[in-house]
């Protein structure tokens, strides 16, 4: 599937003359003896998009970080339209025109939409504030970006597709002449990112330069006129993204051919159910819905936002409440917390690793072993020898790239948070893994570990269950793809009915012309 390529020119030979907006000069960024970024050289023109690509830990998030003024290089110089400067922070930067979207949600969950994007730059009538002002400026806002959310409601109640496009829609508000981007698509629908891609087109148009970070390299050879890439906090080089193909900026990034991206699954005879659900309903997001996954089976559940697939499962882990009965070995079980499903044997990795699956804040030893701490206790005594051990083997059989082991969990790239989050819960030696969209934000290398892990836990025995807005993820992972459509099972594809077309047929209700239409025009990927 592709996505529809932009309006706006792209930057040819001719517009290659155009004055530089920012120029990273030799950057370098240490954090005490710790360098993630050395000598780090390019520049961004007006009115082009320039894509950073990389590995997760590459030193993207943080060279963007420095570009916003949130962080001070330590080495190196950055250079506003030909004048050196140097950033006090993130409000100097917005000032000189300089504005950050990013990677993390951001927002203030108990107000409200409107209130998010003004946030600091209220708009007041006389001494009160001016909400109708502010809900009617938030409104166009988002609807600019293809989204319709009410700006009265509260952030907390959003999906993380729907505050990313909040977050998305405040940072526009600030004049600007150059924008970042920090995978901004990582968390939207097909049409959300087909919109938000036509309105950096036009962000490009009008002069603007876009520094572009995204794992999708599609999207990258789509929309970027130049690519740069960074590998272990160093420049590769940078390129005409015109002279590269998805495959070739895969092989820049991680030094070594990715092309087969899934590991070869071998078919296997379903056995009996191990996990099973029947008549679930989750008030407010699922009417009716089941499934079973039996035993060395990797089941998939594919839907548009909105469907129900992650409300489903959680009903059915506890995790929020639910009716319909749920059997574990054929035997009707019912679960009233994830403690219960844990010590059953089922452990669910949640699509928000940052809020819900590890304490950022906190060492990566403290992560690992938080879900199975009487495993290392003596008494009423932890004993950390033993936990230290663990983080050793953890580092080692995860690949868990740090270079040092007393790191918070919240300074790990997003790639490797996922194999923390992967390796805290495989200390449980679970029976059932559920997990939702287990390589949102990943880049291409990092994601063929993790497939390569999820088969293994099949092969292993286990059962396994992916949530995913991936299409091909879901095909080239799964035996069997469950699909949701606005709270019912709609239908199941397997073998060679999993295609492109089939899932969006059954998740939109649309017939096979429609569908093909959307496979055309739309990218999950």
């Amino acid at each position: 599937m592709t996505v529809p390529a932009p309006a706006a020119k792209r930057v040819d030979g001719a517009d290659a003359g155009r004055p530089a907006v920012v120029t990273a000069d030799g950057v370098s960024k240490s954090f005490g003896p710790v360098e993630v970024l050395k000598d780090i050289r390019f520049d961004l023109r007006a009115g082009e998009v320039h894509a950073i690509i990389g590995e997760n830990g590459a030193g993207k998030s943080t060279l963007m970080k420095i570009l916003a003024g949130h962080l001070q290089p330590t080495g190196g110089q950055l250079v506003l339209k030909g004048e050196p400067v140097r950033l006090s922070g993130p409000v100097e930067a917005e000032r000189r025109g300089i504005v950050l979207v990013h990677q993390e949600i951001l927002l203030a969950p108990d107000l409200t939409v409107a209130q998010n994007i003004h946030l600091g730059r209220e708009v007041r009538r006389g001494l009160t504030l001016d909400d109708r002002a502010m809900n009617a400026s938030a409104k166009a806002a988002l609807e600019g970006l293809g989204a319709a959310i009410d700006p009265r409601v509260r952030v907390g109640s959003l999906s993380i597709a729907q505050r990313q496009l909040v977050q998305i829609a405040r940072a526009l508000l600030v004049p600007h002449e150059v924008v970042i981007f920090d995978e901004p698509t990582a968390s939207l629908t097909p049409h959300e990112t087909e919109a938000l891609l036509k309105v950096i087109a036009d962000i490009r148009a009008r002069g603007v330069g876009v520094l572009y970070i995204s794992h999708r390299l599609p999207e990258v050879k789509l929309l970027a006129d130049r690519v740069t890439v960074l590998r272990d906090g160093r420049r590769v080089g940078t390129h005409d993204a015109a002279e590269l193909e998805p495959a070739d900026m895969a092989r820049l990034m991680v030094g070594r051919d990715v092309s087969k991206l899934y590991p070869d699954r071998v078919a296997q005879v379903r056995g009996t159910p191990l996990l099973s659900a029947e008549n679930m309903r989750v008030p407010g997001y699922v009417r009716s819905g089941g499934f079973e996954v039996a035993k060395g089976e990797i089941l998939g559940f594919a839907g548009l936002v909105g469907a129900g697939r992650t409300e489903l499962l959680e009903g059915v882990l506890g995790l929020r409440p639910a009716e319909g009965t749920v059997r574990l070995d054929g035997k009707p079980v019912r679960f009233r917390d994830a403690r219960d499903s844990m010590e059953a044997g089922i452990v669910y990795l949640s699509e928000d690793r940052k809020g819900k699956g590890l304490l950022l804040a906190q060492s990566l030893r403290t992560n690992l072993t938080l879900a199975a701490l009487d495993r290392f206790a003596s008494g009423p005594l932890l004993q950390p020898a033993r936990e230290d051990e663990a983080l050793t083997t953890a580092i080692r059989d995860f690949d868990i790239r740090t270079r040092r082991r007393d790191l918070l969990a919240g300074q790990l790239s997003g790639g490797n948070q996922q194999k923390l989050l992967l390796a805290k819960m495989m200390l449980l030696d679970p029976r059932v893994v559920v997990v939702d969209e287990p390589t949102r934000g990943i880049d291409i290398g990092t994601k063929e570990q993790i497939y390569r892990f999820l088969a293994g836990l099949a092969a292993e025995g286990r059962a396994v269950i992916v949530i995913s807005s991936e299409m091909p993820e879901l095909i080239g992972l799964c035996d069997r793809i469950v699909v949701m459509r606005e709270g019912t099972i709609a239908g199941e594809v397997a073998g060679d009915a999993m295609t492109e077309r089939n899932i969006v047929m059954l998740a939109t209700g649309a017939g096979e012309k429609q569908a093909a239409m959307a496979v055309e025009g739309a990218e999950l990927a």
